[in-house]
């Protein structure tokens, strides 16, 4: 009887196990399964993502072995930027290209290793032993001799895709220079780091052109610097023997961490592709009297300024509910630029949707608080020269509620985005 008892209860015991262990190695094999395939989706879209990879105009050059610049004698405007697939530099790779021959490098302002914040000297590199001309020093334009010897001109430069940042200026005006010499004027694109879609701000005054403001355009124009040099070209009447290398796999709607390439901050300042979505917004505010976080860890993602009290600040502009930001109060020394070493009263931004972050909103929103708040400190009218619309000026000194400057903007912003899109190169 005992036995039998005893062989029941291990028979029930193994009847348990096999139900409770089958389901269980079941589920097991499922999620190994569903791992694996898991895994392979994303390999295949890791390898998907490689394999759309944004290739700058420099790669595409190299692709093509140079084709349209064989027979030239070039003259290389760049900086530390003009970096191929593997950080080749342009003039590394030019100066090795079969039937080149490289005269000279030209270099905008923050010279060739993009460092300096001060006009800087013509020199030597080092490396291939070629002159380096400044066009940020004594002359903002390439001289006789400067292009003496040379029948094409390449320019290969990250942008910051703003009005005021003068990487274009530079451009336009090698491209004047070389429309009188009948000089060929190649652009190797690279992408808009903000994107393509998103076109903001006040247009520039016809009477306020200036190194910071070539060319009658919103502060965010939402062109890659090849489609810019079209739109130069034929709108300012230009007309040089303009060569664009386009990218490939680049699409309107891409940030720069979608291309797939690596960030190299184009201006001593502009260090974070967070900050660049901030920059259009926040650098109109500095000549008004604030510091926008130069000197500081974080340019670009914070202002303030010592007569300023960052709670206040912060808790009137979270009542705006601006679209993709948040504000949050604080207090910062900057080291250099605009108070160093004095304690700022600050607001540091938060980007929580950098699509839906309008900038230059953000950036009336900022001086319209501001104004009210410390109309003693912050001077408006010193931001005209950013700006460059006086209209919006005085619509600011004059208290006008922010939205409405911003609708005062949207006439000259329709026929700007007719004219732009002549010059589309992508979709």
């Amino acid at each position: 009887m005992k036995t039998m008892r005893w062989n029941e209860c291990k028979a029930s015991q193994r009847l348990a196990l096999r139900l409770f262990l089958v389901p269980l190695l079941c589920c097991i094999a499922v999620a190994a399964q569903t791992n694996v395939a898991h895994g392979a989706n994303a390999q295949r879209a890791r390898h998907s993502r490689l394999a759309t990879k944004v290739m700058v105009g420099l790669d595409v050059l190299e692709a093509e072995r140079f084709a349209p610049l064989r027979g030239k004698h070039v003259g290389i405007i760049t900086n530390h930027t003009g970096l191929d697939a593997q950080g080749r530099t342009t003039i590394d790779a030019l100066t090795h290209a079969p039937g080149i021959q490289v005269v000279a490098l030209f270099t905008p302002e923050h010279g060739l290793g993009g460092t300096k914040d001060e006009n800087v000297a013509s020199t030597k590199d080092p490396v291939s032993g070629l002159p380096v001309y400044s066009l940020y020093g004594e002359t903002r334009r390439p001289t006789d001799e400067m292009l003496a010897g040379i029948d094409a001109l390449v320019f290969d430069v990250q942008d910051a895709g703003v009005r005021f940042y003068t990487y274009t200026t530079t451009m336009a005006y090698c491209m004047e220079e070389a429309a009188k010499r009948k000089i060929a004027f190649f652009v190797l694109d690279r992408p808009d780091p903000i994107g393509g879609e998103i076109v903001e701000g006040p247009m520039l005054d016809e009477d306020k052109t200036s190194f910071t403001a070539y060319f009658r355009l919103p502060v965010r124009y939402a062109l890659t610097i090849g489609e810019l040099a079209q739109l130069f070209n034929e709108e300012n009447h230009i007309r040089c023997d303009l060569h664009v290398i386009p990218m490939k796999n680049w699409r309107r709607n891409y940030f720069y961490e979608e291309t797939g390439l690596r960030w190299f901050p184009p201006s001593p300042n502009l260090r974070t592709l967070k900050g660049s979505v901030l920059y259009p917004g926040l650098e109109i505010l500095q000549n008004g009297g604030v510091s926008v976080g130069r000197g500081t860890e974080a340019p670009f993602e914070e202002f303030g300024a010592p007569w300023m009290h960052g709670e206040d600040v912060a808790a009137r502009l979270n009542e705006r509910h601006l679209a993709g930001v948040r504000f949050i109060a604080a207090d910062f020394i900057p080291v250099a630029g605009s108070y160093a070493a004095e304690r700022c009263g600050g607001v540091a931004i938060r980007v929580l949707d950098k699509r839906a972050v309008r900038s230059m909103t953000m950036g009336i929103e900022i001086a319209s608080i501001l104004r009210q708040l410390y109309a003693d400190h912050f001077d408006v009218q010193k931001m005209l020269f950013l700006v460059g619309n006086d209209q919006t000026i005085r619509q600011l000194q004059d208290g006008a509620p922010a939205s409405e400057i911003v609708k005062g903007w949207d006439a000259d912003l329709k026929i700007f985005e007719v004219t732009r899109r002549k010059y589309f190169l992508y979709k």
